[in-house]
């Protein structure tokens, strides 16, 4: 995982805007993004919880204003920490 998403990448698609209670469920378990693709979690209010499954979780806080970059094939899930408001872009 890294902070920054590489030059040669360019958006090609967002989500809606999701809070706690329209979170869709594929989210909240574990999954990773096809080979290529590259996503941006970009949390607008609240705090979540990326997670990236292992012997040991490696836990990250994104707080409102702040974004994660998820790398391609990366198994992780997310967990909203009370009221959140999120959408992901995704890049190839």
């Amino acid at each position: 995982m890294t902070g920054n998403l590489p030059e040669t990448v360019e958006k090609y698609s967002q989500s809606p805007v999701f809070d706690e209670t329209t979170i869709p469920a594929k989210l909240l378990s574990n999954h990773d993004l096809k080979a290529g693709i590259w996503g941006k979690i970009c949390v607008k209010k609240g705090t979540l919880e990326y997670v990236v499954p292992g012997q040991k979780d490696q836990v990250f806080i994104i707080e409102g204003g702040e974004s994660m970059v998820v790398e391609p094939e990366q198994v992780h899930f997310i967990r909203p920490i009370g009221e959140v408001r999120f959408q992901i872009e995704f890049f190839r």
